[in-house]
């Protein structure tokens, strides 16, 4: 009998090759992508769980600020973007100088401790860490500064910049967090209200 069976040419052959390299790009490039989402969801994930660790730090050393071993008032500045008080954050019983402020995306703590007698605070001797890369309020506020009255008095509240130093009795963190600068629609919050216990009016 004659056998009738036929192998394949070299073009089934070749078409063959190619869907199966085609197949095996395409399941590449779908695992890149998954792994490469997947790595960004975590990245966002880390930085919003230590700068939300930050944000309670800041929270706890507002509370707790008092006058500086100097004799400065317990704020020194009250911006927008940018705060300065003093308080005994590392529990030796003197007030540092804590700074904090915002440049572009970055969130910057300076602290300064005091030195000598009379106590001064030598701004050269400020140790900057980087809290995170990236914040996105841009030129939105992240501190809020409120007075006594609040929420009360909602025609002075949140204060301007001239009477904040003075008037100010609470204050409202809000910053928002995204690895992804063009993705604002997955902007995650952080936000706090904290009392200057020192300085509120129902000591």
């Amino acid at each position: 009998m004659r056998n009738n069976n036929q192998g394949f040419t070299v073009i089934e052959v070749l078409i063959g090759f190619v869907i199966i390299v085609g197949l095996g790009m395409i399941i590449v490039g779908l695992n890149l992508i998954f792994a490469q989402n997947q790595m960004l969801v975590w990245q966002n994930y880390v930085n919003v769980e230590q700068t939300n660790s930050n944000v309670q730090t800041l929270v706890r050393e507002l509370r707790t600020a008092r006058t500086g071993d100097d004799g400065a008032y317990i704020l020194e500045k009250a911006g927008d973007q940018e705060i300065i008080f003093y308080s005994d954050i590392d529990f030796d019983k003197k007030s540092e100088r804590v700074h904090y402020w915002l440049n572009g995306s970055s969130l910057y703590k300076g602290v300064t401790k005091s030195i000598g007698y009379p106590a001064v605070y030598q701004q050269t001797g400020e140790k900057v860490v980087l809290l995170t890369d990236f914040a996105r309020n841009g030129t939105n506020p992240i501190f809020y500064y409120y007075n006594g009255d609040w929420p009360a008095d909602t025609q002075n509240n949140p204060l301007v910049y001239a009477v904040r130093i003075s008037a100010t009795k609470l204050i409202r963190i809000y910053l928002r967090l995204n690895s992804q600068a063009n993705q604002t629609d997955r902007d995650f919050i952080l936000e706090s209200f904290t009392q200057i216990r020192m300085i509120k009016k129902n000591l």
